[in-house]
């Protein structure tokens, strides 16, 4: 953990809360060995904070592209929260916006967490009784 990113866990969650104005190749290679990190310690729902983030380049957002590779991998969720228009605006040019789950705050991305990880446990059931 760097003072440019906050992890909080949560139950079933870790937020990682970005601190740095700008998601850029000076900050991009921190974000990803966080994030790759975090999974590789057994996390696997990750939800991205980018509320204090005004800008985004395209090395954010291939950091944040690997985050959301790397939990789809391990059945997880990756959540990117409360973006700045400017950032909105980005995703959405870049045709991320598809990719990504994205949420306008932090509880309604733990609730897209919580409810995936819903849907995940029925199916692993449902699978189990077609066995």
């Amino acid at each position: 953990m760097t003072d440019k990113f906050t992890v909080i866990e949560g139950e079933q969650y870790t937020v990682v809360e970005s601190q740095v104005d700008k998601l850029d190749s000076l900050n991009a290679p921190d974000i990803k060995s966080e994030l790759v990190f975090l999974i590789k310690s057994g996390k696997k729902n990750i939800i991205v904070d980018l509320e204090k983030t005004r800008y985004v380049d395209s090395s954010g957002l291939s950091a944040l592209l690997t985050g959301n590779r790397l939990c789809k991998d391990n059945k997880g969720s990756f959540v990117i929260c409360c973006l700045q228009p400017s950032v909105e605006k980005l995703v959405h040019i870049s045709q991320l916006s598809s990719v990504f789950e994205i949420t306008p705050t932090r509880n309604e991305a733990i609730d897209v967490v919580m409810m995936n990880e819903i849907e995940r446990e029925l199916e692993d059931e449902k699978q189990k009784k077609d066995q």
